[in-house]
């Protein structure tokens, strides 16, 4: 077990290393320069642009600057953010705990809400339950969560006044954020645990089970749910990294904080507070380099390429 562990440390450094490069090498790829980007409509000088690139370390050569870059992350150091001028870092160990909690509750109702939906489905396949089981799994595949959001907000909380919509810091806000966001895993919860069992009772040995005389309970139990859940437990790993990405627009929608809602205000903050997205609509020109980057929170030195998107306040 140690021997594979390790295996599969070392076969994921050339993988990061991979994704830094590659992460790195887009972003200087992308059109426009970053020093322009932050002095956007204070009309500097080329020595004060020049003294910025230099202040930022994009003067030197891209091989030395991914160097630093790499340098420096290695080293936990995401470099000092423009918008509040606190290390990223310490921005990051703020924000993340409140995504984390919208991410377990979440895979909570996921669980709750998927697990019994898939049992009763399998025990009972081709039955009215079944059919409503399987119905509540195809809308919680097809409905985007950020609609969903709305329509809950709509009916518990605009119409029924049940469930608060915004903020936080009480069990009841994050019902619904939760309910938004961990309803479509549900959906697929249910429907691979049904499948599974309905595989497995069709296997030689539940029928042997059921021939000693073992109550579909028990058969249930000792069985069929232990070997249907191997796959959705592997499924709910995956989909717990999967959750953090879906959390955006639910932080936004219900005014919560986070790691995403975080990065996605301040990105706005620092496009609307240069005047900079007016001015690509004049003209009809894409915004620059930062909107690639955008749930990236890095900042100066060792990190160039993340300023791309934040004006120099």
């Amino acid at each position: 077990m140690l021997q594979f562990v390790i295996r599969r440390i070392l076969v994921a450094v050339p993988v990061l290393f991979g994704v830094t490069l590659l992460a790195f090498s887009v972003i200087h790829l992308i059109p426009g320069d970053p020093a322009e980007i932050m002095l956007f409509g204070s009309n500097p000088t080329p020595a004060q642009m020049q003294h910025l690139r230099v202040e930022l370390g994009l003067a030197q050569p891209y091989p030395i600057q991914y160097l630093v870059y790499l340098g420096h992350l290695l080293q936990g150091n995401l470099g000092q953010s423009f918008i509040s001028g606190e290390p990223v870092t310490y921005e990051i160990a703020t924000q993340f705990p409140d995504t984390l909690s919208l991410t377990i509750a979440a895979m909570a109702v996921a669980v709750l809400v998927g697990a019994p939906l898939g049992i009763v489905a399998g025990v009972r396949p081709h039955s009215w339950i079944d059919h409503v089981a399987t119905g509540v799994a195809v809308l919680g595949v097809a409905i985007p969560y950020f609609w969903l959001a709305l329509i809950l907000i709509l009916i518990l909380a605009v119409h029924l006044h049940w469930l608060p919509s915004l903020g936080e810091g009480s069990p009841q806000a994050i019902v619904l954020p939760a309910l938004s966001l961990g309803w479509g895993f549900a959906a697929i919860i249910a429907r691979l645990l049904r499948n599974n069992l309905i595989d497995i009772y069709q296997q030689p040995y539940l029928h042997v089970a059921r021939a000693k005389g073992l109550s579909g309970w028990k058969v249930l139990r000792k069985h069929a749910i232990k070997n249907a859940l191997i796959p959705v437990v592997t499924i709910l790993g995956l989909q717990f990294g999967n959750m953090p990405s879906g959390a955006v627009a639910i932080e936004v929608i219900f005014g919560r904080r986070g790691i995403d809602s975080y990065l996605a205000r301040t990105s706005f903050r620092a496009y609307s507070g240069s005047g900079l997205v007016n001015e690509c609509l004049a003209r009809r020109q894409p915004p620059p380099r930062g909107a690639s980057v955008a749930r990236m929170p890095i900042g100066r030195r060792g990190t160039a390429g993340a300023c791309r998107c934040q004006r120099r306040r």
